[in-house]
């Protein structure tokens, strides 16, 4: 087993950066070429290709220890993303967050949950019973309002927003939207007899989170300015313990039936920052690094669940029409609501367009729908294609949305710049 872990894992790591690189190349964000990668080491591409060299580097033997690093660099990768987070970026913008968020969830729920029952002839095509379950019903509206943090969020940073307006409230739109789909998620997932299986009903976890956020806040964020700010602890074992933080955070929201993507979240943004409000470079540069290079693994675990070999004329029209339902509805939503919140054309449509990357967070949902039997197989094939589509057109939207931009300013320019006739 070490043998086939040691090996799988230098394949990892050399093809998903040699992917990322690749992508950036060619003018896509470094972490979709990852996900590329990632899926292509898959069962999809590899699996089907070449079974006996699938079968040798990727055995079952050495599952849990890839699933326990790619949860490992998720983690610090999120931890990182929160502690850069700086929501005094947004000011009075706070409240727009959330509106933005619910925009973002009710407009593309709505319209997917319609589309479900619209369209139920097509989709028992794809293999779905005619009476759909209420809970089918949900999930389909969740694959539409999901958006994909950890995707999202790197976008964010290659393209040099996280210090703009723009930028910082896709982020914090995006972690509301996220925490309402996935109780969505779960309560679809309890309908269908699948979930976690947490023991506490829901008052309870409800409670216990809310109180778990209020303790962050309030305790937590003090008392790691005392231990590891006042008391000058070596920079190693700093980093140490602010991990372990974010490990134990991501625990605790796991455990409360949430993902470990919140807990993570929240744990770097409640880690104190320097004087002034400035981040500490000696903090966030390794934090980083450590992310980058292992979030591969993560990328490679969510792959190993996607098949899509099997795709027929009705898959790829119902591709083409989830894929146009799910850019129109997370777009316009989220434009708009963040207009009426105050931004201007362009930066609202930017917010929409980051609000569209689903990414990594839908697969892992798909594979959650998937297990607890509300997708059949054909069905996660096209809603990972469309995944997959939508975040691969948010580097081309936002670069078409620049364009916009200058166009639109351009006869402003035009006329302040244009000259008064002599009048005598």
């Amino acid at each position: 087993m070490i043998t086939h872990f040691v090996g799988a894992s230098a394949l990892v790591l050399v093809a998903a950066h040699s992917g990322g690189w690749l992508a950036r190349r060619l003018g896509q964000p470094y972490i979709v070429g990852q996900l590329a990668t990632g899926i292509a080491l898959g069962p999809s591409l590899l699996g089907s290709t070449a079974p006996t060299v699938y079968e040798a580097l990727f055995p079952a033997a050495i599952g849990p220890a890839l699933t326990g690093l790619a949860q490992f660099s998720l983690v610090v990768f999120l931890f990182a993303v929160g502690y850069e987070l700086d929501l005094k970026v947004l000011g009075v913008r706070a409240r727009s967050s959330v509106t933005v968020a619910l925009a973002s969830f009710a407009v593309p729920m709505a319209v997917g949950s319609g589309c479900a029952l619209l369209f139920r002839g097509t989709l028992h095509d794809l293999g779905m019973p005619l009476d759909l379950s209420p809970a089918m019903v949900v999930f389909a509206g969740v694959a539409l309002a999901t958006t994909a943090v950890p995707v999202l969020t790197a976008i964010v940073r290659e393209n040099g927003l996280s210090r703009t307006v723009p930028g910082v409230l896709a982020v914090s739109a995006a972690g509301v939207l996220d925490a309402l789909c996935w109780t969505v998620l779960a309560g679809a997932l309890l309908n269908a007899g699948g979930g976690a299986g947490a023991a506490l009903d829901w008052p309870w976890r409800v409670g216990l989170t809310l109180g778990y956020v209020v303790l962050m806040a309030c305790a937590a964020r003090p008392l790691l300015r005392l231990l590891l700010w006042r008391t000058r602890l070596e920079p190693s074992l700093r980093m140490a313990l602010l991990i372990g933080f974010a490990l134990g955070s991501a625990w605790v929201t796991h455990a409360l039936g949430l993902h470990v993507i919140f807990g993570a979240l929240l744990a770097g943004v409640v880690v104190p920052r320097e004087e002034g409000g400035t981040l500490d470079p000696d903090l966030l540069r390794p934090l980083l690094s450590v992310a980058s290079l292992l979030l591969p693994f993560f990328f490679v675990l969510s792959g190993q669940s996607v098949a899509l070999n099997n795709m027929t004329g009705t898959g790829w029209a119902a591709l083409s029409v989830v894929t146009l339902l799910a850019v129109v509805t997370k777009v316009g939503s989220g434009a708009v609501a963040a207009g009426l919140g105050g931004l201007d054309r362009h930066d609202a449509r930017t917010v929409g367009i980051l609000l569209n990357t689903r990414g990594l967070t839908e697969l892992i949902a798909l594979n959650a729908g998937l297990d607890a039997g509300l997708l059949s197989a054909p069905l996660y094939t096209v809603l990972v294609f469309m995944a997959l589509a939508t975040t691969l057109l948010t580097q081309p939207l936002l670069r078409l949305n620049a364009r916009i931009a200058t166009r639109e300013r351009r006869p402003e320019s035009a006329r302040s710049t244009a000259v008064k006739p002599y009048a005598g």
